[in-house]
């Protein structure tokens, strides 16, 4: 036993000391925040003739494009006009590639980039921009957006767009917007492009294989959905055809958690030297379908906890994995896995339900209550109105998950009215 605990540990990054030196540099940069910080002494990674300071994330390759990705990808779904903070730190180890779009905290998220940008025009050389045409129905709309979206940021040019925010239908994929795509590469306005899904995934993924137009595609992929056989094929499909897929969503959580069972699965990784949080990134990022993995990180606590575990050199065990499994199989319950298609045939007049699911989550495992109320404002009024008088037995028959979704529902309107 003792021989193989000291192959563990020769195996592992040192965490303290990681956890030590990126720390007090995040605890700095906090410090400093309000005050006037040099631009040069905030983009210094990559830059020629310097060596970085801290350790940096590895890379992969974004499926059949050129672009090298960090594992570890910024999730923009936040106030970062307010939150300079951790796009200063981001980059230092090697966390350059931030995902927003048009609608995030109401353009918040791209004025604050834009801001960053602004003070430190050089660092967008050194940075992968993702950003999404959200609520966008037409042509028109994305191109509005588009404009909207460079104008936020300023900058010439985007990275990676995705042209369809939360895809649930493949026929939104037309040829259409396969034509806005290549002209807006043609003109170096974009380099790559794609869409997001968060229902109806491998619908969504199978359709995209298809298609060579299609570069990149983000998607929910966690613990949890690594169970599902067609989504496993869907992502392999994509695999093949060259297509770069980014994972989120990756902690897999739900609308309704059980705190005893979190404890637990708490408990079992901190014997391992992990958070449950850096675990389940490890998980994903095995996984090497995925070139990243994109999580919301809001303070640099979070972002040196998650590079930590990018970083850290131990490999999860067949003890590790079927305890997440075993996490997974009793607390299903609580997780709406995304098959919008399953409840909107049970209820066909109730077609808001999996996107409120959703909602429901935001607001109870994100305590992102302001953008769950926002969000919810969204579906019809006279959805709204009359969410309390469907029959939803059909579709809790169907779920696969056995979501009590009357009864989430009920929370939802009673939370989110």
């Amino acid at each position: 036993m003792e021989s193989k605990r000291m192959k563990a540990r020769k195996n592992m990054l040192d965490r303290r000391d990681f956890i030590k030196t990126v720390g007090s540099a995040g605890l700095g940069s906090v410090f400093l925040s309000g005050q006037t910080m040099a631009a040069s002494n905030e983009s210094r990674t990559g830059q020629k003739g310097q060596e970085p300071k801290f350790p940096q994330v590895p890379k992969r390759k974004l499926g059949k494009t050129d672009l090298k990705v960090p594992t570890l990808s910024l999730g923009g779904n936040q106030d970062l006009l307010e939150n300079q903070i951790v796009l200063r730190v981001a980059p230092q180890r090697g966390v350059n590639f931030w995902d927003t779009a048009h609608n995030y905290r109401g353009g918040n998220s791209e004025i604050g980039i834009g801001r960053y940008l602004s003070r430190n025009p050089e660092a967008r050389k050194q940075l992968l921009i993702a950003t999404k045409a959200s609520h966008a129905r037409t042509i028109a709309d994305v191109q509005e957006r588009f404009e909207t979206s460079l104008e936020r940021m300023n900058t010439d040019y985007i990275d990676v767009y995705y042209g369809v925010h939360r895809c649930s239908d493949p026929t939104r994929l037309t040829d259409e917007l396969k034509q806005w795509a290549e002209r807006a590469k043609k003109e170096k306005r974009i380099r790559f492009f794609g869409f997001t899904t968060h229902q109806n995934m491998a619908r969504c993924l199978t359709a995209a294989a298809k298609l060579d137009w299609i570069d990149v595609v983000m998607l929910p992929y966690s613990f949890r959905l690594m169970q599902d056989k067609e989504l496993d094929g869907a992502v392999d499909a994509c695999h093949k055809a060259g297509i770069g897929l980014i994972a989120m969503k990756t902690q897999g959580f739900g609308p309704r958690t059980k705190a005893d069972e979190q404890r637990k699965l708490m408990e079992h990784f901190l014997q391992r030297g992990l958070t449950a949080g850096q675990a389940k990134i490890k998980l994903v990022l095995e996984d090497e379908r995925f070139s990243a993995a994109c999580v919301g990180m809001k303070d640099v606590a979070t972002l040196t906890e998650n590079v930590a575990a990018v970083l850290d050199k131990t490999e999860l065990s067949d003890a590790d994995k079927r305890t997440l499994t075993g996490y997974a199989r009793r607390t299903c319950s609580g997780y709406c896995a995304g098959c919008a298609h399953i409840c909107d045939a049970a209820l066909p007049d109730a077609p808001y339900v999996s996107d409120i699911m959703r909602y429901l989550m935001y607001y109870n495992s994100y305590a992102d209550r302001a953008e769950a109320r926002e969000l919810f404002a969204r579906v019809p009024r006279e959805m709204r109105d009359k969410l309390l008088d469907v029959d939803y037995a059909a579709a809790e028959a169907r779920c696969p998950q056995h979501l009590p979704i009357g009864r989430l529902v009920a929370e939802a309107v009673r939370k989110l009215a």
